[in-house]
């Protein structure tokens, strides 16, 4: 291998923190609106930062595999007694490393490879850790599960129950083949899932209901859109920092009659190290959830409707007028009537508006690729924890509309959204927020 000089090392050492401030004067000025994506307090940042992302803390805590842990263990019981009281559960793993891992986890837990799973098909607003095995779906290929989707109203966005039910009788009539898993939740979840018909139909086949909470877990810890525990879900799964708005990490939520079985799967099974700096930014999240979160999902949902609304009044096609658009963070536009979702994703992007282009059921239908979908995803949860509300809502569908209707050059529109942005600085709903929202951090 080619030596490396120390003037190329430092050269590339000095690209990389400039282009880390570029990022963060970047979203400073710009308007971030991806479903999956938030901004996390500044207390949640120290946590990031803190000594805690070094070390090693393999097991439960109380039986690590490692000394040094005094103050982890202490970190991450915290965490769990507050990921109880949030969701109003018997046990909370907050060990998952991602949302991806917390869905493995619950895969491996309740059913086995070749076993049936039931989940929404990806333009229905399923993920791609849902997913089947010819698509390269999280559940098919490492899991080895056989992925059946639910029958969908497309007219309704939601899951068409009694289909469902007809579905699966021919699947067991003409293929002898049952589910052993219902995995309910969606990468667009715009509305609430029927979790009570669909444990109704579990108890049925004798299997198992799964929620994957990744999108709304800050709205159900804030008493709104709905409680999967409650509804007969076995078992809730998650990711930490969408409308939770707490680190990149993620968690499983159930019932104390699946703890051993979960806690086994986790560790050893699918963890090793499980990014402690992360588990105390989650417990730190989780705190703030308690505290602030009954009016931020409130706000939230608030927004996501005065968004749509205004939107779909200036002429952009956003669905589901008929069902108030949206009863969550996410808002979803057809947008073929003047391009399609790459490209208004690359515009708007340009104008400083981060959006990204999503399928929408009607690809399903005319099997459109991915990579140029009809239809946009916005997400209002961090512009939201900026401080912003309904006005600001219909401000910013003006600012969409004029890059998808009127053919605005995206560069003229983005010192507008940079001129906007200058009155949202910090971060609300959290305890503390003396540092700016996306205020860089020099420590070194």
């Amino acid at each position: 291998m080619e030596a490396v000089s120390v003037g190329k090392a430092k050269e590339a050492y000095e690209r990389v923190l400039s282009l880390l401030q570029k990022h963060h004067s970047w979203f400073s000025s710009s308007l971030p609106m991806i479903a999956s994506e938030n901004i996390p307090s500044p207390a949640v940042r120290e946590a990031l930062a803190s000594d805690f992302g070094n070390r090693y803390a393999e097991g439960w805590p109380g039986e690590r595999l490692y000394a040094g842990c005094r103050y982890i263990d202490e970190v991450e019981l915290i965490a769990v007694e507050l990921g109880k009281r949030a969701f109003q559960a018997e046990f909370v793993d907050v060990r998952p490393i991602s949302g991806v891992v917390a869905n493995l986890v619950a895969y491996s837990a309740f059913a086995e490879p070749g076993d049936v799973m039931m989940a929404l098909a990806i333009p229905h607003g399923g993920h791609i850790s849902h997913g089947k095995r010819k698509w390269g779906g999280t559940a098919g290929v490492v899991r080895g599960l056989e992925v059946e989707r639910y029958e969908f109203d497309e007219e309704n966005y939601t899951i068409d129950v009694d289909g469902t039910r007809r579905r699966l009788e021919r699947l067991e009539r003409e293929e002898g083949r049952r589910p052993k898993l219902f995995l309910l939740g969606a990468s667009v979840f715009l509305f609430p899932h029927p979790v009570k018909e669909i444990r109704q139909i579990a108890d049925e086949y004798n299997a198992y209901l799964v929620y994957d909470a990744a999108h709304v877990a800050g709205l159900i810890a804030g008493g709104v859109f709905q409680d999967p525990l409650r509804e007969g879900a076995d078992c809730m799964t998650l990711s930490t920092h969408k409308t939770l708005a707490g680190p990149q990490h993620g968690m499983v939520v159930s019932w104390g009659r699946y703890a051993e079985k979960l806690k086994q799967v986790a560790f050893p099974g699918l963890l090793s190290n499980h990014h402690l700096h992360a588990v105390a930014g989650v417990a730190i999240a989780l705190a703030e959830a308690l505290a602030f979160y009954q009016e931020y999902a409130r706000q939230i949902v608030r927004n996501s409707k005065a968004l749509a609304q205004a939107l779909y009044e200036n002429g952009v096609e956003v669905l589901y007028e008929h069902r108030g658009f949206t009863e969550s963070h996410t808002v979803v536009a057809d947008v073929t009537k003047y391009m399609d979702g790459r490209e208004a994703e690359e515009r708007l992007e340009r104008a400083g508006i981060i959006i990204n282009r999503n399928l929408i059921p009607k690809d399903y239908r005319l099997k459109t690729d991915h990579r140029r979908p009809s239809g946009i995803r916005l997400g209002t949860q961090e512009v939201t924890r900026l401080g912003m509300g309904e006005s600001e809502m219909k401000h910013i569908a003006e600012l969409i509309t004029k890059i998808i209707i009127h053919g605005r050059k995206p560069e003229e529109v983005a010192k507008e959204v940079a001129e906007f942005r200058r009155e949202y600085r910090r971060v609300h709903y959290c305890f503390e927020s003396a540092t700016e929202a996306y205020g860089y951090i020099r420590i070194r």
